[in-house]
């Protein structure tokens, strides 16, 4: 039986809502992305759990959430909305970057190394939304509708494919105040002595100080452990305690004097950020675009 234009409108329309539902978790705001009332999606996404026979969203009060038939139908379809996305580009002649990019990075490196450096990213793409998905957690890409994520430290096993971005050096930072009532550790093995405020990709490892041929080890201890590692700069500033980090969540404070580098003559070595992309599918050319001038902007440093 052959479809209708206008049944193949109805269609995609119906992809777009889903997807939209499930990247914001929610139908009032799924429904506004594609200028709808929310009755009207409601009535869309009905009719699309009718024919494919299965529920894809389970509600409740408190949430909205994706089923497991919901998941995998999510992970068919948006592979199937990017390259319809970039045909229609191709049709028109323009490489012009169009739709929607969602970046997951999280907050430190947000505010330090991202928000800084989009503004001439936008100008050059005006038709392009960006959508900041700011989450100190290492998110599902795929359930979650992100197009790329920006990660530090070593990346698990996985078949997503990544592209490194930078490496920056391990360093222990606390407050003038912090240092003043509980005296400057003159070596690592200080610091068995001291608070940490445990956060970041090196939470509460083994740290492993290096100078020349020497190498001391330290198992960092702390009362406080905060989950998001921009307010737990925040917290290191304010002389909860010692905290390490790579430079970039530091340099700042350094600069400034708000926070003071520890221990400089010794290495704790260096950290990673990568660019992860969705596996199974091609990169998403705005998030290709997007990662590109994140790296030349970086070198460029």
């Amino acid at each position: 039986m052959a479809v209708g234009t206008e049944g193949l409108s109805d269609q995609f329309q119906a992809l777009r809502l889903f997807v939209q539902i499930a990247r914001t978790g929610s139908f009032s705001k799924g429904a506004r992305a594609l200028k709808l009332s929310q009755p009207t999606a409601s009535r869309i996404i009905a009719l699309l759990e009718e024919q494919l026979a299965t529920t894809l969203f389970t509600r409740s009060s408190r949430a909205l959430m994706l089923t497991d038939a919901g998941k995998a139908y999510l992970s068919r379809v948006q592979p199937i909305l990017q390259s319809l996305e970039e045909a229609d580009n191709e049709i028109r002649g323009t490489d012009a970057l169009r739709g929607t990019l969602r970046i997951a990075v999280a907050s430190i490196i947000a505010s330090r190394a991202i928000v800084p450096r989009l503004q001439a990213f936008v100008a050059r793409h005006p038709d392009l939304g960006v959508e900041l998905s700011i989450d100190d957690r290492r998110q599902d890409l795929i359930q979650e509708g992100i197009d790329v994520a920006i990660r530090f430290g070593k990346l698990p096993d996985s078949t997503a494919t990544a592209r490194l971005i930078g490496r920056w050096p391990l360093v222990v930072a606390a407050a003038p105040s912090y240092l003043e009532a509980h005296g400057v550790p003159d070596e690592p093995s200080s610091l068995e002595d001291h608070t940490f405020v445990i956060a970041g990709p090196v939470a509460s490892k083994e740290l492993s100080f290096q100078r020349g041929n020497v190498e001391i080890k330290v198992q960092p201890k702390g009362q406080v452990s905060i989950s998001a590692a921009e307010v737990a700069v925040s917290a290191v500033r304010a002389g909860l305690g010692i905290a390490v980090a790579s430079l970039p969540a530091f340099s700042e404070d350094f600069d400034m004097g708000s926070l003071v580098q520890l221990l400089p003559a010794w290495s704790l070595g260096d950290i990673e950020a990568h660019a992860l992309f969705p596996s199974g599918q091609a990169p998403k050319p705005a998030a290709r675009a997007f990662v590109e001038h994140i790296v030349q902007e970086i070198r460029s440093v």
